[in-house]
């Protein structure tokens, strides 16, 4: 009897829904476990083109922490898409305008750059304080 590998459909997912919390955490290191939980690398049916991932709710992203000289060294660019308008922005800056935006930055660059990473960015919800609109979908605390 020949055995076949069982490929996962996206109604085969029981998405769950997870929390992180932020506080005196390394932004990489969090960023990489928040990509493979969305992802659904924890699953023993992952299936890489299929989005078997959970929700994320992060929580405190005020108070994320970043290694060595980063918070003047790191810069995020963005263009504005006139001539020589290429702005840039130290994470310390970032932090201080848009806390959120950390985080999201550093998850969307280890989800996909394809269709499926734009639908599983939108599994991601980020807070500055300790407290989240999500508690009627009973989350559970993921520990780092």
């Amino acid at each position: 009897m020949k055995k076949y590998t069982h490929s996962a459909k996206r109604l085969d997912n029981k998405e769950k829904w997870c929390v992180f919390d932020a506080k005196d955490q390394v932004l990489g290191r969090i960023a990489s476990k928040i990509a493979a939980r969305i992802r659904g690398k924890h699953n023993p049916y992952f299936t890489p083109h299929i989005d078997t991932g959970d929700w994320v709710i992060v929580i405190n992203a005020d108070k994320i922490r970043l290694t060595g000289r980063k918070w003047s060294q790191k810069t995020y660019y963005h263009h504005t898409g006139y001539t020589g308008n290429l702005k840039s922005i130290t994470a310390k800056e970032l932090l201080k305008k848009k806390p959120t935006e950390l985080i999201k930055k550093a998850v969307k660059g280890m989800l996909p750059k394809n269709r499926l990473g734009r639908t599983l960015n939108k599994k991601l919800h980020i807070y500055v304080g300790d407290q989240h609109p999500h508690v009627a979908q009973k989350p559970e605390l993921v520990k780092i």
